[in-house]
């Protein structure tokens, strides 16, 4: 929705023609070898979408459209009346659950990830033998690539033992401080420093099918909790974390070099368009993408 920002951040052309931070993302993954995108929409949203973002990518890649609803909701849960926010990253995974049989990658589509994540996100998925179950993988991402000069940020930090994920805590007001250096305030109050390299989740994981079924069981357990609260959200790390600590499943974390930004504040927008720009003119991207 765009709270922060100000509209539908995912159809704002950035790029020197019009292009969306979207179709850099979807021309990266085609460069890395992903066969096939899966758009994860609102169904009121739908005629704009097709005729302005899908029209794009025919002849490219093949894609499919799915849609999130607040009414998509388990046998017996009814959604409530005063709910109005999306039930969470994950509730829109799920929604993928009938057009994915391989493994696959989820990304924010209002998030540049850089060619580099993909290209390794795609090496772990390929890698993967065939009918893998509870191997999953992120990109993490060093903290220092993915600040904005506009405010704040909140991310979730990673906790790592020998590449693998052991936790992600989710840190807010992640900022720099009077002399530059990164720190965010934690649950005491106290101010905390942050190493540049230091890894973040940006939302960019891979998963096996399987996680389609964890999704559905955990779903069910969250909204028993939480079904009356009506901002709660089901939020991919949290599931990530009990699958975690539960040794269900592992999480490989990918390290990459890739420079994460995106629009989180209007401020932050032409800054975006700039780096577009010279992205084009050093030859990164050719003039038109598709």
């Amino acid at each position: 929705m765009g709270s922060r920002y100000g509209g539908l951040k995912q159809l704002d052309g950035l790029g020197p023609h019009g292009e969306t931070i979207m179709d850099y993302s979807i021309y990266d993954a085609i460069q890395a070898g992903f066969g096939k995108v899966v758009f994860v929409i609102r169904k009121d949203f739908e005629q704009d979408f097709r005729e302005k973002i899908l029209s794009k990518y025919e002849g490219h890649i093949p894609v499919a459209v799915v849609y999130q609803s607040v009414n998509d909701l388990p046998e017996g849960f009814t959604c409530p009346p005063e709910r109005v926010k999306p039930w969470g990253t994950n509730h829109a995974l799920l929604m993928g659950k009938d057009v994915i049989n391989e493994p696959f990658a989820i990304i924010n589509s209002d998030d540049y990830y850089g060619r580099n994540s993909f290209e390794v996100m795609a090496a772990e998925l390929a890698n993967l033998p065939e009918g893998s179950k509870g191997h999953y993988s992120m990109v993490g991402f060093k903290v220092g690539n993915t600040m904005s000069e506009s405010g704040t940020v909140s991310r979730g930090v990673c906790e790592t033992q020998d590449g693998y994920l052991t936790g992600v805590v989710e840190r807010t007001s992640i900022g720099y401080d009077a002399n530059h250096d990164i720190t965010f305030t934690d649950e005491n109050d106290q101010v905390q420093h942050l190493d540049f390299d230091t890894p973040v989740s940006m939302n960019f994981w891979g998963f096996t099918p399987d996680y389609f079924a964890h999704s559905e069981r955990f779903f069910v357990e969250f909204l028993k909790e939480n079904i009356n609260k009506p901002k709660a959200e089901f939020f991919i790390p949290t599931l990530v974390n009990q699958l975690v600590q539960s040794k269900e499943a592992c999480c490989k974390v990918l390290t990459t070099e890739s420079k994460w930004f995106g629009v989180t504040y209007s401020a932050d927008r032409q800054g975006v368009v700039d780096k577009f720009a010279s992205l084009h003119a050093d030859g990164t991207y050719p003039e038109n993408l598709f």
